[in-house]
């Protein structure tokens, strides 16, 4: 129960501080509540995770107005809970970080194949067809049916923002369980992973969801350790540049030699292998990003070289400029 209530203190002071702030309350709540701990204890470890119970209770009861109500409605419950955190997963398909992703894709070679592991509603599986506002930037995409999100970065002085949209001549997804945007249920639980707060953000899913809805982006049902992953990837146009990425998605891989092997698996398939997770997923990759890590902030990187250190929900992009500058010029982007 220690672990998990250090679980949950990290949580509260790396990720949901200045985001917010119910959920900064509600995971300091459970972090000393002995009963809580005690009904998270009888879980796997990895449906342990304070994203899916605070997502389970709200989806189940609505958002509480607190630690009294929310711990109420638990207790009063605990088999409802857990059988819906067995059945779910945190597929947080947050299409914001295409925000972060941007810079990098637009630099590649075009046009692009787009093959994103753990994709979830293949929401980020569309970054040509969102806009985007940089502050001194701002890119839009042309008219189309459904109104666009519009994700708004804070990017660093240094980052080389893009001035068009990468061209995605093709695109495909690789999910254990794809959510179906056609689904109002599944659409529910993405829309309830959503911090409450995160008015805008829950908006800009929204939006995304409507263009997936159209697009009809290809999600394949699969494990990103296994041949799915070949299959899909000898599947792309041989006349485009082939990136495959993932975001939030690897840290739930729990074997490091497991993350290893996908590493070094994504390298040997693709030109470009880019990555977008806390920097605890490829210590040997942040180690390389300086001493100091920006606490709750993902580590975007671009075939092992570090290149960006991002906000998780896409909302700010600080570039590395003054470590491996030159190795990430002229290995990542070659």
């Amino acid at each position: 129960m220690a672990e998990i209530s250090t679980r949950y203190l990290r949580f509260a002071d790396t990720e949901a501080r200045s985001r917010s702030p119910l959920y900064e309350e509600l995971a300091r709540a459970v972090a000393g509540d002995r009963e809580t701990l005690g009904f998270l204890s009888t879980l796997p470890d990895v449906k342990r995770q304070p994203n899916l119970l605070l997502a389970v209770v709200r989806h189940l009861f609505g958002t509480p107005t607190g630690w009294t109500e929310f711990r109420q409605a638990l207790l009063a419950h605990p088999e409802l809970v857990r059988s819906l955190m067995l059945e779910r997963s945190t597929q947080t398909n947050e299409p914001g970080r295409c925000a972060t992703l941007l810079p990098v894709l637009a630099r590649l070679p075009q046009p692009l194949a787009l093959l994103e592991v753990g994709t979830s509603a293949g929401l980020c599986l569309m970054p040509d067809l969102y806009s985007y506002d940089y502050g001194r930037t701002v890119l839009r995409t042309p008219v189309t049916a459904s109104e666009p999100p519009v994700f708004r970065c804070s990017a660093s002085e240094t980052t080389p923002l893009p001035t068009a949209p990468p061209h995605v001549v093709w695109r495909a997804g690789l999910d254990l369980s794809p959510i179906d945007v056609s689904n109002p249920s599944q659409v529910a639980w993405l829309e309830t992973l959503v911090w409450p707060e995160q008015t805008a953000r829950l908006a800009n899913l929204r939006a995304a969801l409507m263009i997936a809805a159209t697009v009809k982006p290809r999600v394949v049902k699969g494990d990103l350790r296994g041949s799915d992953l070949v299959r899909l990837c000898s599947e792309a146009p041989k006349d485009a540049t082939l990136v495959v990425f993932h975001t939030a998605v690897l840290d739930y891989v729990s074997d490091p030699a497991d993350r290893e092997a996908f590493a070094e698996q994504v390298m040997r398939l693709s030109p470009y292998w880019v990555s977008n997770e806390f920097p605890r997923v490829f210590p040997s990759i942040a180690t390389r990003a300086g001493k100091s890590w920006p606490p709750g902030r993902f580590l975007l990187s671009v075939n092992g070289s570090p290149v960006a250190w991002t906000d998780p929900h896409g909302a700010s992009l600080e570039w590395i400029t003054d470590v491996n500058s030159a190795e990430a010029e002229r290995t990542s982007f070659r």
